[in-house]
């Protein structure tokens, strides 16, 4: 997820485009550019690392010129460095633009462009549609015409904002599957990826849909449908949000926006991961020794791995949290052993020390990392990046979801390249993979009813969350959310422990919240859902079988799904219970007392 802007009007551009981009810079901050445009000549500064240290070292506010655009970035291709960062631009230079998404099919219309004679610069799947439009604009009549058949060859999700020295009066924009919003002024026009870039100007928005392109001037714009041609309409929106509110789009905290940016977090996990983890698994697959490392909900994340390489590859890793096997493994780990770690934001310390010393004792190491060029990136053999986005909110929502996403696609190309699944149940198990984005809007569509939920559990003390086989990671991570940022003491466990000790906690009214999908171990936990409402406890179960309607006080209807992809789900309506009772309780979900976004101390 990056942040985009663009100005056109008799302003100074830079100055609209650089406090634009400082509004933005929760979208991305591994670094920042700014093209403007000036007596028909591009000027573009741009730089790793964030805003305010760049603002001033590249002279971002002395650039000529009333029209440009700016971008700042969450690096998904391409290391976060001066080179990759953006505009970009074509060979002639007189076609620059900005990018937020992933350009799924880059290598393939790179390998074309270069076979015609196109000279890249950078690592990222940006810098081909700059080229690609300078080709099309060989034959097109005009540069519109060129910039609509470039984007009929695109696939993937993209917002761009380009600017063409040649034509002086406009700026193009383009959305596809990115969010694009205009801001309507009086003589000045502008664009951006979130509204607050522009509010301090005005406060008149058009929202942009999917497969629509934009022409902008100072007087005003033309939408139009990239793949006909054809004018849109679009309605004008008064937009009366606070600034705060605005860069949450609307959301009272990052970390509800967030929950609701799973199923496209997911997506983007799915599509800029599917190109290489055929690769990445056949690099792994020699490995029987094998440990996965993490922290906090990454550790949760690991667990699922576990049930995962069990159930498909048939390869049994050890889990371990990474602040004990930094002391406890040196003895066992050799040039035999894969280690994977698992870190948001790559750069959590008892990670990191995990990863070196499984590289001082010879052993391969995969990182699955959301945050590109972090330490964990650059020290690893292998990265899986999640494709997340930044998550502002403490509390990991999305960057979860998306860890789960590409251990599963890990495992299902591990499983094939072994040979170790029947191919029909992978095949079926892939496709009901690409399905969970629109199976998590399913279960955002239960908010209502966990808000009310979330009434009636305000003044409980203690909860406990139980779960068996591989639900016991989703048990563990909703206890491990309601405890993050609702401050009430929660307890998540294999639902086999509660009679060897937990159960002797259970009594009148205490909130059991049973994770039971249907799968090996379904009848199982209805055995130990019913021990816990034998001793009165209060029982709210999630899954898709109709019998645990008769055992609960509150059932959550799922979606079918997969055992094996159940965690992805499921994880979602524990998430918003927890956010919904940290409200109530009035505590701020997205800065909960006495936690970090990365612990990068010990």
């Amino acid at each position: 997820m990056c942040g985009i802007i663009g100005y056109i009007g008799d302003r100074k551009a830079c100055d609209v485009i650089v406090s634009g981009l400082k509004r933005l810079e929760y979208r991305g901050y591994d670094s920042v550019g700014v093209v403007t445009e000036n007596g028909g000549e591009l000027y573009i500064r741009k730089g790793a690392g964030k805003i305010g240290e760049l603002e001033k070292k590249l002279g971002l506010s002395e650039l000529p010129g009333n029209r440009g655009i700016g971008h700042t970035r969450w690096a998904t291709h391409g290391i976060p460095d001066d080179t990759n960062a953006h505009p970009h631009t074509d060979c002639t230079g007189e076609i620059a633009l900005v990018h937020n998404g992933i350009i799924e099919n880059y290598l393939e219309l790179r390998e074309e462009l270069l076979e015609k004679g196109h000279v890249f610069r950078s690592d990222t799947d940006t810098e081909v549609i700059a080229h690609l439009i300078e080709e099309e604009l060989k034959t097109a009549g005009d540069f519109e015409e060129a910039l609509r058949n470039a984007l009929n060859r695109l696939k993937g999700s993209f917002a761009l904002g380009i600017i063409y020295s040649r034509d002086v009066e406009h700026l193009y924009f383009v959305r596809h599957e990115s969010p694009l919003v205009l801001g309507i002024g009086n003589g000045e026009m502008f664009a951006a990826s979130d509204v607050p870039a522009f509010l301090p100007y005005t406060n008149r928005a058009v929202f942009i849909d999917d497969g629509e392109y934009v022409i902008l001037s100072k007087e005003g714009y033309t939408v139009k449908d990239f793949r006909t041609g054809a004018v849109r309409e679009k309605e004008v929106h008064t937009i009366n949000w606070s600034l705060e509110m605005a860069e949450k789009q609307g959301y009272p905290h990052f970390m509800l926006k967030e929950i609701h940016e799973e199923p496209k977090a997911v997506k983007e996990a799915i599509y800029g991961n599917i190109e290489f983890m055929g690769r990445i698994a056949e690099e792994i697959a020699e490995y029987d020794k094998i440990f996965i490392v993490a922290m906090g909900t990454s550790y949760h994340a690991g667990i699922v791995g576990k049930y995962l390489f069990q159930r498909l590859a048939r390869k049994v890793p050890i889990v371990e949290e990474a602040s004990e096997f930094r002391y406890e493994a040196e003895g066992v780990i050799d040039k035999n052993t894969l280690v994977i770690a698992i870190t948001q934001s790559g750069e959590t310390a008892d990670t990191l020390a995990a990863i070196r010393l499984a590289k001082r004792r010879g052993a391969k190491t995969l990182s699955i990392v959301n945050v590109v060029g972090s330490m964990a990136t650059r020290i690893s053999d292998l990265v899986i990046y999640t494709h997340a986005g930044p998550e502002i909110g403490v509390a990991a929502t999305k960057t979860y979801t998306t860890q789960l996403t590409v251990l599963t696609m890990l495992a299902i190309a591990l499983a094939r390249h072994l040979k170790t699944v029947d191919e029909d149940y992978l095949n079926t198990l892939e496709e009901d993979l690409h399905k969970l984005p629109e199976l998590i809007e399913e279960v955002l569509g239960y908010e209502d009813e966990l808000k009310a939920l979330a009434e009636e559990l305000e003044d409980k003390r203690d909860f406990f969350y139980i779960g068996r086989g591989i639900s016991v990671a989703t048990a563990l991570e909703g206890a491990l959310k309601l405890k993050e940022i609702s401050y009430i003491h929660a307890e998540g466990l294999s639902a086999g422990e509660l009679k060897h000790g937990p159960l002797a906690l259970i009594e009148d009214g205490v909130p059991v919240v049973a994770v039971a999908p249907s799968g090996k171990t379904f009848d199982k936990i209805v055995s130990n859902i019913e021990e816990a409402k034998a001793r009165k406890g209060f029982i709210i179960s999630l899954g898709d079988n109709d019998e645990l309607r008769k055992i609960s006080d509150v059932f959550l209807r799922m979606p079918e799904v997969d055992e094996l992809l159940s965690p992805v789900v499921y994880v979602v309506p524990l998430q918003l219970l927890a956010y919904h009772l940290a409200v109530l309780r009035g505590n701020d979900p997205d800065k909960p007392r006495n936690l970090a976004k990365s612990v990068t101390v010990e």
